[in-house]
């Protein structure tokens, strides 16, 4: 198999499970009697997280590469550090925001080869776009992608940034992990560019991500805990749509490590 058709049967099935999904998630997302649980880290999961975990671990299978789902047991890291190539998906990336039906919640569906990202996936169940990027191949979006197959949507996807000019520098921040630190890099952004040039966007999920990547946010700064199922996807597109993810100290993210968790790190369009 060459190179340019692994990269495309591995789209092509990405996309299949991460629409799957969100169709697992849209059908439960309309019920009225959502019940809540909680993980050994007080984090909350629901019967969508659970059910979306399934039919994306069921399809991406079929690549015969192992996969990471927050909703599922994990390997030793003997048995994974060896790895060339894993899935890492996050199934229902914002839970809290799917409690409280706000929309802002996504499935995050990325190829890790050798501790970096390099095919991404994101799609946003109720607002039907889907994000994906390759790094050797660029980004794309597609919207209404729940009517399209995954061939359908390589055809009709925009190819992203779709714009990086605005009015005003926009920082987009996290809805549910606000913290002191963040208010403090927001701050310190107003008083270099003014309040008056500088505009603050609050959302959930990856949906931060995407929107660097599309180009309709400046930069994202995470500056409170977060796995690496939360960002992989959201990396390789932004990646492969021309921004910079760094740690703050600017050396790059790794993933697939022995402890999932991700330091404090920053996506922002290259300049």
């Amino acid at each position: 198999m060459t190179e340019n058709t692994f990269s495309r049967r591995m789209t092509l099935l990405a996309m299949q499970a991460a629409l799957r999904g969100g169709k697992e998630i849209h059908k439960i997302y309309r019920r009225n009697d959502l019940e809540v649980d909680y993980k050994e880290d007080h984090s909350p999961v629901t019967i969508a997280d659970k059910k979306a975990s399934e039919v994306i671990c069921d399809i991406l299978s079929l690549t015969n590469i192992p996969v990471l789902s927050e909703e599922e047991q994990f390997p030793s890291y003997q048995e994974r550090k060896d790895w060339d190539y894993l899935w890492i998906i996050d199934p229902l990336d914002g839970t809290k925001e799917f409690i409280k039906r706000n929309n802002d919640f996504t499935v995050n569906i990325a190829l890790v080869h050798r501790g970096r990202p390099v095919l991404g996936i994101i799609y946003i169940p109720i607002a039907d776009i889907l994000y994906y990027g390759n790094i050797d191949e660029g980004a794309y979006m597609c919207k209404n992608a729940h009517k399209m197959d995954p061939e359908e949507i390589l055809q009709k996807a925009i190819s992203i940034p779709t714009t990086t000019l605005r009015d005003k520098y926009t920082v987009v921040g996290s809805k549910s992990h606000m913290n002191e630190d963040t208010r403090k890099f927001f701050d310190q952004v107003i008083q270099e560019r003014g309040e008056e040039n500088t505009q603050i966007i609050h959302c959930g999920s990856s949906i931060k991500m995407c929107m660097v990547a599309e180009g309709k946010a400046d930069i994202y700064p995470r500056c409170s805990n977060i796995m690496e199922w939360d960002i992989a996807a959201g990396h390789a597109i932004c990646e492969a749509a021309g921004c910079i993810v760094t740690k703050f100290d600017g050396s790059p993210l790794e993933y697939n490590k022995k402890e999932f968790k991700q330091p404090w790190f920053v996506v922002k369009r290259e300049v």
